[in-house]
């Protein structure tokens, strides 16, 4: 029988290695989840200011240029994920006959549910480190425009129409502000279920939107 190794063990795979995946791909995710959780230790352990690239990379046992072909910059260490796949594969997956926001929602809820215990913490964590850090929380309301992108797009092609056109924008807009909403309420309890506060605020715009 095999035994896992210290890493494998503090570090399980995502729920996204699935069979279907190439080997290169199963690589790459194990590589950026090793790099990200390594970081979120030394983050814990010495306060993210004072954590330095370098270190991360020797706890990942990777070299330096191996981290910046994952992550760019330090903050992307905390911000960058390998979830959109799966919402994207899930969203394309909910029946035609669903509203936009409601299979949108149903896509979300099947996201969650694809992540392990150690995942859910891993990105609680993630959020909490966004909310505390100053040049953190600058950096991911920056990238809220490329997630209202992505979403517009996703609208577009569900809907068959441009993801330029207006109403594509401000719906994927209204599901970002759920996102927005969401984790700011762990601002006031920060024990709060993200998945749970999510589905209640796409629940509001489905309510909103068409039932």
């Amino acid at each position: 029988m095999h035994t896992a190794t210290r890493r494998e063990r503090n570090h399980p795979m995502p729920r996204n290695d699935r069979p279907g995946l190439g080997l290169r791909e199963r690589k790459r995710i194990k590589t950026l989840v090793t790099i990200q959780a390594e970081a979120l230790r030394l983050f814990r352990l010495n306060g993210y200011e004072t954590t330095t690239i370098v270190e991360i990379a020797a706890a990942a046992e990777v070299s330096e240029s191996t981290f910046f072909r994952y992550f760019p910059t330090k903050e992307d260490v905390v911000l960058l994920d390998d979830l959109d796949p799966i919402f994207i594969e899930a969203l394309r997956d909910q029946p035609r006959d669903l509203t936009t926001i409601e299979a949108i929602r149903r896509a979300m809820s099947a996201l969650f549910a694809e992540l392990s215990d150690t995942e859910r913490a891993r990105q609680h964590e993630r959020i909490a480190l966004i909310l505390t850090v100053p040049e953190l929380r600058a950096r991911m309301f920056d990238r809220l425009f490329q997630g209202t992108a992505l979403i517009a797009g996703l609208v577009a092609e569900r809907e068959q129409t441009s993801p330029d056109a207006l109403a594509a924008r401000a719906l994927a807009g209204a599901i970002i502000g759920a996102g927005v909403a969401a984790i700011l309420n762990l601002e006031s309890d920060p024990d709060a279920d993200l998945a749970e506060a999510m589905d209640r605020t796409l629940l509001h715009l489905q309510r909103g939107f068409g039932a």
